[in-house]
């Protein structure tokens, strides 16, 4: 994955850009679904969506603290959310932790 800045649309912020939020094991559980579109710049602005879309569902909003993410199938790790682009088409993976690993 690199950080693009061919959709910027100011200097220094990113433009919002479509894409797929993909939830696997615990976390599909919580969210009801298996995946759902997003519209965001950032993946911070990503979580931050799906945290308003499922106000209601405090289980998916507790596993999201402890989850792990994967960019167009790059592990995100400890980079800043706010700070990592998002590209048109690009899939965020939401996995939960997982016992043994």
């Amino acid at each position: 994955m690199s950080a693009t800045t061919e959709n910027r649309t100011a200097p220094g912020s990113p433009a919002r850009v479509s894409g797929t939020v993909r939830y696997w094991a615990a976390a599909k559980s919580a969210a009801g679904r298996a995946e759902q579109p997003f519209e965001a710049a950032t993946l911070a602005d990503a979580l931050a969506a799906v945290r308003a879309a499922h106000a209601d569902r405090p289980e998916l909003l507790r596993l999201l603290e402890a989850c792990s993410f994967l960019l167009d199938g790059e592990q995100v790790g400890g980079r800043d959310r706010a700070g990592l682009a998002l590209s048109e088409g690009w899939t965020v993976e939401v996995l939960p932790p997982f016992a043994g690993g």
